[in-house]
């Protein structure tokens, strides 16, 4: 004796109406989100200063400032005036401050050479600088 059963297998149906309602809930919230945000930049305001602006990181290390023997000064492995010399400090002092150097002549370096770098770091404001000198065989910056 044979059972037959008649189920009538049915295939599980997915509803996308509530994803659909969220989707366009979520393109409206955009759209008025944008729009808070466009009046919101026509709004002139003034606003308060926070007072003196450091630089966020550390200030470097000493920079060097070689002076060859021929008279070419080298600062950050390029060849500078005393004119890009100055300006190039000058912009470092504008995000360090606190910014250091230390002048590197050689001891074949005619002084005016020297002289220039000295002149250049001066009008860069830089307040801080060394002479790097060899004492007994010992480099002292």
């Amino acid at each position: 004796m044979v059972l037959k059963t008649s189920m009538s297998e049915e295939l599980p149906s997915l509803n996308l109406t509530p994803m659909i309602d969220v989707v366009f809930l979520l393109i409206i919230f955009f759209m008025v989100g944008t729009q808070f945000s466009k009046q919101e930049r026509q709004i002139e305001l003034k606003l308060p200063g926070a007072g003196e602006l450091k630089a966020m990181v550390s200030p470097p290390d000493r920079r060097e400032i070689t002076v060859t023997a021929e008279g070419s000064i080298l600062f950050e492995n390029r060849t500078l005036t005393a004119e890009q010399l100055t300006a190039q400090l000058q912009s470092m002092r504008m995000r360090f401050p606190d910014l250091r150097v230390v002048v590197r002549a050689d001891g074949k370096a005619e002084h005016q050479a020297v002289a220039a770098v000295y002149g250049a770091v001066n009008r860069a404001g830089v307040g801080d600088m060394s002479i790097a000198v060899r004492y007994q065989n010992q480099v002292l910056r």
